[in-house]
């Protein structure tokens, strides 16, 4: 049986390797990788800006959801050279075409003067906290940074709103904006779980908030008490990466499409009739808006809304959940989002229909330049005054 010193001599015999100069000339190639197969915490104490870190223990069973290209060209580095030599022997196992090995490790690269960083990880209560996040390769530590950065608006602390911002809570989107001006109602804890009988008469952005940072104290919960509108709409959607919109009624809606196609912020759209529901996914110039979908409001005796026709508790539950998800994923940039298609559900036939949703050419928002676009007020019939460029 080999020793160790013969199996490293043996794997380095198979393998590619650099020097740090070589290492530093490599990573600035674009579309080159960086890999830190250190353990966590030789890398929380110090790493080369940039590099993805996976322990060698966790090479095996985490690459190919890290570098899903075989071609792609990948730096490995350790603390002196010898681990990264080994991984490099794996990824080559796992038909990996363009892997090398840097020697010296991270201790020569820093002894030398190269640039390096503290890199911003979780603490070790958020470990424990997003754990089963941590455990995904699709997530990881990245992916829980990104959550905790982002700055999610919902539109509504009612029905859809509810689910929507609990389940985000927990992920730990770290900012969370509450656009509500209605106060708690006790016909609304049918379906709105973000509150309970002890909050009647409070404002519903004041419940929430409350809810929230029980849920999870990482979260910064802004409250914003007003009506959306023209005057407002856009200073309070700039300060934020998406929207979840929870609205319950047309003016709304293509308020906030028009706004958010001027501030480029994605709108994760939810809607729900007695027992069915819709979600679908807007971003902004990259496929179709609301307008596309629905280029007129129908006649309101053909969309009452549920204080009028009514609708199944659970039902806000199931879509509102879906509008977080999909929140998530656009924050990961992972999956596929429901852009371009709407997603139907019936609760009483427990079915899943999804529609194509073409962008129309002519649309008057997403056709027109975002920086001529006119954020336009609505009449006494709900119905939305056609977009208008200002005279040249």
């Amino acid at each position: 049986m080999p020793s160790f010193r013969e199996l490293l001599n043996e794997t380095k015999a198979q393998i590619r390797e650099v020097d740090t100069e070589g290492a530093e000339s490599a990573r600035t190639v674009p579309g080159t990788i960086v890999l830190d197969v250190r353990e966590p915490d030789e890398h929380e104490q110090g790493a080369i800006p940039g590099a993805i870190h996976i322990p060698r223990g966790q090479l095996e069973s985490n690459i190919e959801n890290r570098v899903g290209q075989k071609d792609t060209p990948v730096v490995i580095y350790c603390a002196g050279g010898t681990r990264s030599a080994f991984a490099a022997k794996t990824m080559q196992d796992l038909g990996y075409s363009d892997v090398v090995s840097m020697m010296g490790g991270f201790n020569r690269w820093k002894d030398e003067g190269r640039d390096w960083a503290t890199p911003r990880v979780l603490t070790p209560e958020q470990r424990n906290h997003y754990q089963r996040h941590l455990l995904l390769p699709e997530v990881g530590e990245e992916g829980q940074l990104k959550l905790l950065d982002a700055k999610v608006l919902l539109l509504g602390a009612g029905g859809l709103g509810s689910p929507a911002a609990l389940y985000l809570a927990a992920a730990g989107v770290g900012t969370l904006g509450i656009v509500d001006m209605d106060v708690v109602d006790q016909s609304n804890l049918q379906r709105q779980i973000l509150h309970n009988m002890d909050r009647i008469g409070e404002r519903k952005v004041d419940s929430a908030k409350k809810t929230l940072t029980a849920l999870n104290p990482d979260v910064n919960v802004i409250a914003h008490d007003t009506r959306l509108d023209a005057s407002n709409v856009v200073d309070i959607l700039s300060q934020y990466d998406i929207v979840i919109d929870g609205a319950d009624n047309f003016p709304s809606r293509y308020l906030l499409n028009d706004a958010s196609l001027k501030t480029n912020t994605t709108v994760i759209h939810g809607s729900i009739f007695r027992f069915e529901g819709q979600a679908t996914v807007f971003s902004p110039h990259d496929g179709p808006c609301y307008r596309c979908m629905l280029p007129e409001p129908p006649p309101a005796e053909l969309a009452p809304s549920c204080a009028e026709a009514g609708v199944l508790g659970v039902l806000p539950g199931i879509v509102g959940s879906i509008q977080a998800l999909e929140a998530i994923k656009v924050i990961l940039g992972i999956g596929d989002t429901l852009s371009g298609r709407l997603l139907a559900y019936d609760s009483l036939e427990q079915s899943f229909r999804t529609f194509k949703v073409r962008r129309d050419p002519n649309c008057p928002a997403c056709s027109v330049d975002p920086d001529q676009l006119v954020i336009a007020e609505y009449d006494e019939l709900c119905a939305p005054h056609p977009l208008q460029a200002p005279a040249s």
